[in-house]
C-alpha cells in the first residue's frame, strides 16, 4: 500500500471515530438488542439461540417493545424474525451499538466501541476452555501479535465493560476470573446453544432435514455413519490478524481409502479459520460445512466427533456419543504454543491419537460397545464437571434476565 493510500485510510478512520464519539454523546439508548456471533462472521452460537428464544417465546407486547439487530458479514443471509442486519464496523453498526439497550456477543468487541451506562452487555463467550485464554497466556504468538503486554491490556479493557458472563460450569468461572479479570456477574445457566442438543436429540424429522440441507441424503451416503471433524485453530498458523489457516496433519487420502465404504466425514472449520482448499477429489467422502453452518446442527447428525483442543468436546459430550482426540502436536501445543487448564490425558473421555496410521486403524476397527467399556467412567465424570449447568433451558434463563 502506498504512503498516500495509507494516509487516506488512517485519516478516514480518524474522521469516523471522531463522529462516532460525537454521536455517542448525542444519541440516547433505545429499546434495541444487538447480537453478534463469531466476530460478526455468522449467525450461530449462543447469541443465535437467545435471539430465537426471544422471537419465538416472548409475548406480543414484549416483541413489540424491542427491535433486534444482528451484526453479520453477509446482510443477505436469512435470519428468522426479520431483524435489522448490519455489517460490522460500518456506520449503521456503530449507530446501533450506541443506541442499543443490550449487547449480546460471544467474542471480544472492537476496542474502539463505547458502551452507554444504560446498555447491558451480556457476554456469552464461545466455549468452556481447555486451552489457556487471555491473561493466563504466558507466551504470545497469535496471528502475528507478539507484544503480550498490549494484548493483556486489551483483554482487561474489553472485559471490564461486560455486565454479565455466561458460564457452562464452575470450572469455567474459575478460568474466566483469571483469564479476563472479570468483575461482573456470572450467569450460571449453561450455554444457550446447547438447548438444541438436549431438546432435539431424538427429533428424527429435524435431524433428517439437516442431513437433507447438507446434501447427504443421496443413495450413496444416506446409510453411512457420519464423522464430524472439528479442530481448533493454531495461534502460529495464520494469514493475518484473525485470519487463520486450517491446521491439520490428517491424511485424508488414507482415511478415504480405509473408511469411505462405511463413513462420510464432515469438516467444520473454526470460525477464525478462512481457508480455500480444493476438496473435490474427496467429494464422495468429505463434506465441508462453511461458516454459515451451525455446528450444533452438525453435532446432532453425526455419529462421532474427532477434535483436538477445541471446546466442541464439552458441548458434544451432552449427546453421549464417541469423541476421538487427534492431537498430532500435543507436546508442542501444551508446552510452547498455548498451554492447558487441565490434564487432557487424564480427563478427556476418548482416545488420544497422535498419528494417521493409529487414527485410521482405530476408526476402521471401531466398536461402540468397546469404546464405552473403555471410557464410560471418564465420560460420566467429564459431563458432571463440564456440563454442570446445561439443562436445555439456558436461552429461557437469559431471556428472563432481559425481561426483568
Amino acid at each position: 500500500m502506498s504512503k498516500i493510500k495509507q494516509f487516506i485510510k488512517v485519516f478516514v478512520r480518524f474522521i469516523i471515530i471522531f463522529f462516532y464519539k460525537v454521536l455517542f454523546n448525542i444519541l440516547s439508548t433505545k429499546n434495541i438488542i444487538m447480537f453478534e456471533s463469531g466476530n460478526g462472521r455468522n449467525y450461530t452460537g449462543n447469541p443465535k439461540y437467545i435471539y430465537e428464544y426471544l422471537i419465538n417465546n416472548s409475548n406480543y407486547e414484549y416483541n413489540d417493545k424491542f427491535k433486534y439487530v444482528w451484526s453479520v458479514k453477509d446482510t443477505k443471509i436469512k435470519i428468522p424474525g426479520n431483524p435489522i442486519k448490519v455489517k460490522k464496523n460500518r456506520l449503521k453498526y456503530l449507530y446501533y451499538t450506541i443506541i442499543s439497550a443490550y449487547w449480546i456477543f460471544d467474542a471480544r468487541h472492537p476496542e474502539y466501541l463505547l458502551k452507554k451506562s444504560k446498555c447491558k452487555y451480556i457476554q456469552t463467550w464461545h466455549g468452556t476452555p481447555l486451552k489457556k485464554l487471555g491473561l493466563d497466556i504466558e507466551n504470545l504468538n497469535m496471528g502475528g501479535k507478539t507484544n503480550i503486554d498490549i494484548y493483556k491490556s486489551e483483554i482487561k479493557n474489553n472485559a471490564k465493560i461486560w455486565d454479565y458472563l455466561i458460564a457452562q460450569n464452575d470450572f469455567s468461572i474459575d478460568a474466566f476470573k483469571t483469564a479476563f479479570n472479570f468483575k461482573g456477574e456470572f450467569l450460571k445457566v449453561g450455554y444457550p446453544r446447547n438447548d438444541i442438543l438436549i431438546n432435539k436429540k431424538e427429533d428424527k424429522d429435524f435431524i433428517l432435514k439437516i442431513k437433507d440441507d447438507l446434501g447427504i441424503l443421496n443413495p450413496e451416503t444416506k446409510n453411512k455413519k457420519i464423522i464430524l471433524y472439528a479442530p481448533t485453530w493454531r495461534d502460529n498458523e495464520f494469514y493475518n490478524n484473525e485470519i487463520y489457516k486450517f491446521a491439520s496433519q490428517m491424511d485424508f487420502d488414507l482415511l478415504k481409502k480405509e473408511l469411505s465404504d462405511e463413513y462420510i466425514m464432515i469438516i467444520k472449520y473454526h470460525y477464525l479459520v478462512q481457508e480455500k482448499i480444493d476438496w473435490n477429489k474427496y467429494s464422495d467422502f468429505i463434506k465441508v460445512a462453511d461458516e454459515k453452518w451451525d455446528i450444533q446442527e452438525l453435532y446432532l447428525i453425526s455419529d462421532m466427533l474427532i477434535t483436538d483442543y477445541s471446546s466442541v468436546m464439552f458441548d458434544y459430550a451432552l449427546l453421549q456419543r464417541p469423541i476421538i482426540f487427534y492431537t498430532y502436536d500435543l507436546e508442542f501445543y501444551k508446552e510452547s504454543l498455548r498451554g492447558f487448564y487441565f490434564d487432557i490425558i487424564e480427563e478427556v473421555p476418548g482416545p488420544i491419537i497422535k498419528n494417521n496410521q493409529e487414527l485410521s486403524k482405530y476408526l476402521k476397527n471401531f466398536n461402540l460397545n468397546e469404546y464405552f467399556l473403555d471410557y464410560r467412567n471418564k465420560y460420566s465424570k467429564f459431563t458432571r464437571k463440564y456440563n454442570q449447568y446445561d439443562d436445555g433451558n439456558a436461552s429461557k434463563k437469559v431471556s428472563d434476565i432481559i425481561k426483568s
